[in-house]
């Protein structure tokens, strides 16, 4: 009886373990800087790796797969919203922030990229977090070149006024 199929499986597992290895971080890293909360980052970045598991053969052909799972979180996390606005909320208690330390991110930096509007984070999130190029954040975002450059001046621009305005009154105290 061939084992072809059986080498293929395994392959895929193997292939799959190292991406897996490899991408974790970053992309919980950039999910959690996106949505501001720890915990549904850590779920919606397993969810999107489950995901990317059972679709692997498409997802490892995908030209930035890593982007793939991020952008895969994101739109499990908008999902996630969506059901949850029609839920009456008992308590604040399920907020949980994201920490700096477990992201290795400065607070400051993540409370600036919590007010930014979410498409200015999500190409923060593809552009500097995951390093893909212009053409590739665009894809992943359904939007034109220009657009992702629109974005990503205007994030720049409003984190930089923030953190300096931050900067500056702690200098003064």
């Amino acid at each position: 009886m061939p084992t072809g199929g059986l080498t293929g499986v395994s392959q895929d597992k193997a292939e799959f373990a190292e991406f897996f290895a490899a991408s974790w971080e970053s992309c919980l890293r950039a999910v959690a800087a996106s949505s501001g909360n720890m915990t549904l980052a850590e779920d919606q970045t397993a969810e999107a790796f489950a995901r990317a598991w059972a679709s692997w053969r498409k997802v490892s052909r995908h030209p930035a797969p890593a982007a793939w799972v991020v952008r895969t979180a994101l739109n499990a996390g908008a999902s996630w919203w969506r059901r949850r606005s029609k839920e009456t909320a008992l308590a604040c208690h399920d907020v949980v922030a994201v920490d700096g330390q477990r992201t290795g991110l400065d607070s400051a930096v993540l409370a600036a990229l919590r007010r930014l509007p979410a498409r200015q984070r999500e190409v923060i999130v593809l552009r500097v977090f995951l390093d893909l190029d212009i053409d590739t954040t665009a894809r992943q975002l359904g939007i034109a070149p220009g657009t992702v450059r629109a974005h990503l001046s205007r994030a720049f621009t409003a984190l930089r006024n923030e953190l300096t305005q931050a900067t500056t009154m702690e200098a003064e105290r």
